[in-house]
């Protein structure tokens, strides 16, 4: 992977933002072919689209990297930043934020306290990181996940730090930047002001050691990524996430939920192997938890009343406290309900859903606690009566703002519409005319509804689509002079950022000089022939333009009408090649005769995605992201395996999931793909019961995200899972045989074998056939078990009173088939519970071809296919009648 400091240096330094000089600390212009010593750091803007006091700025520091390990803190950041650009809201809201990278170089390597190591406690905790990040009980819990700025290493007090709470300079010295009397909240503190605060212009000291939402500045998020391949983090204005970790970006997002968006975890407990207690009578504080019902909701028009119903984005619809609601959240295992059934707030991995994402919009248009969307304009208060008013608005990436200029106020004449410049000299405006203008960031149900609160408020939890987070107005007056001249020239100031491609629908943009008294002319070209904007001319709406597929150059240039000859112009690459994702599936224990791509199994299967994308105008190979989405569900983020390495690892389908660290994932049963493992035991009385496990057929659909926020076309399959074992075999035959066999004992396994004659089982043996051929007929009475998986049988079947159970799958049946008295013994706990709470079953036939007459009686419970569909073109009779 191409260094993102390489990739980024040209934009960096035409800002001047690379890298603030210091004592022992490469400046901008020097090639770093290595780092310096311990200590020393540097800032990259990994994305900046305006002026950081007009944008979320988001800043990520590297800790517990040391100077050969910068590559991999790099790769962990493009990682994170790639998942976080292809989940709404940052994926269409991310030209309203800066992003600027802090890179330290460590002392040692790692997070103090990793529950995963296995050094010693005293070494674990001597660890010495810049932040100082810690599990802060990884030393007694194997369970630990919160990593925190932790404590001083040493006693004594941190130099330049008089008191805990203080906000001084923190001038860097030789003595300080590895100082082990410095807490990690002190050593943050320190280096945001001295590297992160010069280079966003922000005032010196701006930045304290206090945590929580005084730490920083209001429109400043930090994200702190720990070089460990541990799950953990935690949320805050300072958030942190482990930067190895398959889910690290997952926690990320989650995290930035509770920083930016206020959201509230929805998880069932706070002692993450035991159920939460109860909630309490009251009605939780938390604008996405309720005890209330949707009728409730509604009539006291309450919290998410305006989403009850809508289909959920984390899958299921919305809904509240009802028989048929999703309860449990707030760390309560009960008497309380959220809104979805996952939505990522309370599994990693999902999107948010409706209720969540209104919020986090709105906090990302308002700057978080700013509570203002940008707008720059012409000067408030008189203007020349044939001057030229201009708006630099925000750019959503994929829809436009709406903007109405008025004559005489708010109520006036509209005089225009999608224009960010309005040239007076054409209007002929009498003087003392108000012009009014409104800029509406679309957001609510008669635009692209994600927000359907009304309200002009701008709080944390009451930001409606009325308010100054997504609606902003100006007033100028008309005066009765005339514009002076000036010697303006012709310059593009601001766009959608040139570094990196621009997807195919996007709203590309450019902001540009404004001179006195005329309009600067704007045109764009598309593969070098001339295409028609939009409005004044600086955005233009690639989706509505119908790119044909594959790459493409845009170019938008400046000019001025009065000064021919002087102009400026910017590129980019179009990024119009929709990414893909093939997949790997684990070998079936067979497919179904009428589809061979639908495979068979017994357990689960294992899901290999490669998720890939055309790099023509890249750097390097930036990551592009995978999602899944199981029977319909939400999207869910394709990490493989928890605790495994990507790519090597698969993401694992089991009918119950699989336990890791007490979190089950990959879980085809009821509940969704990730639970907490006690859900797993849950019955009938307990919250969201009784977990059925997911034997059936399944469909899974994937895709892929590209860097430049392109979604691919999803690609499907479908998978059957069927109850029951491969057996253990105590014969095995291969190969073609002659005559006839006899089964009197064991287990025989045919194992791509050609069986010329009969196949008979006497009671208590059992038969397995893969893949094989009977020329003549299997009969079976009393046998113990009987399985026909993809094979072939062309004469008669006759099975009667197996003990524990038939399953036939994938096969094809010439002749007639039998079934008669057939028992099902199931074979473990979690067929026990699917019997219990799912459906009761006794002979398995799924997916196979039938020829003959099929005559099924005297079963121990009926007959299922799971979803597999059968074949049959002769009659069948009895319980199989129905299949």
């Amino acid at each position: 992977m191409k260094k993102i400091v390489a990739a980024l240096a040209p934009a960096a330094l035409s800002a001047g933002l690379l890298t603030v000089p210091m004592a022992g600390v490469p400046s901008a212009n020097e090639a770093l072919p290595q780092w310096p010593e311990v200590g020393s750091a540097r800032v990259v803007p990994l994305q900046e689209t305006g002026s950081p006091n007009e944008r979320l700025n988001l800043i990520v520091v590297c800790d517990g990297y040391q100077a050969d390990e910068m590559d991999r803190c790099e790769q962990d950041v493009d990682r994170n930043q790639a998942i976080q650009w292809g989940v709404e809201p940052f994926r269409s809201y991310r030209d309203y934020i800066n992003v600027y990278l802090l890179q330290i170089v460590s002392q040692d390597s790692g997070v103090r306290r990793d529950p995963e190591e296995d050094a010693s406690n005293e070494v674990k905790d001597r660890k010495n990181t810049p932040m100082r990040l810690w599990y802060s009980d990884g030393l007694t819990n194997p369970l630990a996940r919160g990593i925190t700025y932790g404590s001083a290493l040493d006693p004594g007090g941190c130099p330049g730090h008089p008191s805990g709470n203080a906000n001084p300079t923190y001038p860097l010295a030789p003595g300080i930047l590895g100082d082990t009397r410095c807490s990690g909240n002190q050593q943050r503190a320190m280096y945001l002001n001295s590297y992160v605060a010069p280079a966003l212009g922000l005032e010196p000291g701006v930045f304290r050691p206090t945590g929580g939402s005084n730490s920083g500045p209001q429109n400043v998020q930090t994200l702190a990524i720990s070089n460990t391949f541990t799950y953990g983090g935690i949320g805050g204005r300072d958030a942190t996430a482990s930067g190895g970790s398959p889910q690290s970006p997952l926690i990320s997002l989650h995290e930035l939920g509770h920083s930016l968006g206020t959201l509230a975890d929805e998880y069932p407990y706070s002692d993450r192997p035991t159920p939460g207690p109860p909630h309490g009578p009251n009605e939780p504080s938390s604008f996405h938890h309720t005890r209330q019902t949707s009728e409730q909701l509604t009539a006291n028009q309450s919290k998410w009343w305006r989403w009850l119903g809508e289909e959920s984005l984390s899958g299921g619809p919305i809904r509240a406290a009802d028989e048929d609601g999703y309860e449990s959240g707030t760390y309560n295992g009960s008497n309380v309900w959220r809104p979805s059934s996952h939505s990522m707030m309370r599994w990693i991995g999902f999107y948010f859903d409706q209720v969540g994402l209104e919020h986090m919009v709105a906090r990302v248009t308002g700057q978080r606690d700013k509570g203002q969307m940008s707008l720059l304009h012409t000067p408030a208060g008189t203007v020349a009566r044939d001057d030229v008013l201009w708006l630099q608005t925000t750019h959503p990436r994929f829809h436009d703002l709406d903007i109405t200029w008025r004559a005489g106020g708010p109520q006036g004449e509209v005089i225009a519409t999608g224009t960010r410049t309005l040239d007076l000299g054409e209007l002929g405006l009498a003087p003392g005319t108000t012009v009014h203008v409104e800029v509406r960031d679309p957001v609510g149900p008669d635009g692209i509804d994600w927000v359907r609160n009304p309200s002009t408020n701008n709080t944390a939890t009451d930001s409606g689509y009325n308010g100054p987070r997504f609606v902003q107005t100006r007033t100028w007056t008309v005066g009765d002079t005339t514009a002076a001249a000036d010697s303006v020239v012709p310059e593009i100031t601001g766009s959608t950022p040139t570094i990196r491609p621009v997807a195919g629908d996007e709203v590309v943009f450019v902001e540009t000089t404004h001179p006195s008294g005329r309009v600067l002319d704007v045109a764009w070209t598309l593969n070098g022939a001339a295409v028609a904007a939009t409005g004044d001319g600086r955005t233009l709406d690639l989706g509505a333009l119908e790119l044909p597929a594959g790459t493409h150059e845009l170019t938008a240039t400046v000019t001025d009408p009065a000064a021919p000859g002087a102009s400026d112009a910017a590129t980019w690459t179009v990024d119009n090649a929709l990414p893909t994702a093939p997949r790997t599936l684990s070998e079936p224990l067979t497919t179904m005769t009428s589809d061979s791509g639908h495979g068979i199994y017994f357990d689960g299967w294992d899901m290999w995605l490669q998720p890939q994308d055309d790099r023509a105008g890249y750097e390097g190979e930036p990551y592009v992201v995978g999602e899944l989405r199981l029977n319909g569900d939400g999207w869910f983020n394709y990490f493989g395996f928890p605790e495994q390495p990507m790519p090597e690892s698969p993401f694992e389908f089991r009918h119950s999931g699989q336990v890791v660290k007490a979190l089950t994932y990959g879980n085809l049963g009821t509940g969704g793909l990730s639970k907490a493992a006690f859900e797993q035991n849950y019955g009938p009385g307990d919250p969201n019961g009784p977990f059925v496990p997911g034997y059936g057929t399944h469909t899974v659909e994937h895709r892929a995200v590209d860097p430049a926020g392109n979604i691919g076309e999803a690609e499907s399959y479908t998978a059957t899972v069927l109850p029951g074992a491969e057996l253990a075999c105590t014969q095995t035959i291969t190969g073609p045989r002659a005559g006839s066999l006899l089964v009197t004992n064991g287990v025989t396994c045919l194992d791509g074998a050609t069986v010329a004659g009969t196949v008979t089982v006497r009671s208590g043996a059992s038969l397995v056939m893969r893949d094989s051929t009977v020329s003549g007929s299997l009969l079976a009475d009393g046998a113990a078990e009987v399985q026909l998986l993809g094979s072939t049988l062309a004469g008669q079947v006759r099975v009667t009173g197996t003990v524990n159970g038939v399953t036939a799958a994938g096969s094809t049946f010439r002749g007639s088939v039998t079934l008669a008295g057939n028992g099902r013994v199931p074979g473990n706990a979690s067929e026990q519970r699917f019997t219990q709470y799912g459906e009761a079953y006794g002979p398995i036939l799924a997916g196979n071809s039938f020829a003959g007459r099929l005559s099924c009686s005297g079963s121990s419970a009926p007959v299922r296919d799971f979803g597999a569909a059968n074949e049959r073109r002769g009659l069948a009779t009895g319980e199989c009648s129905a299949l």
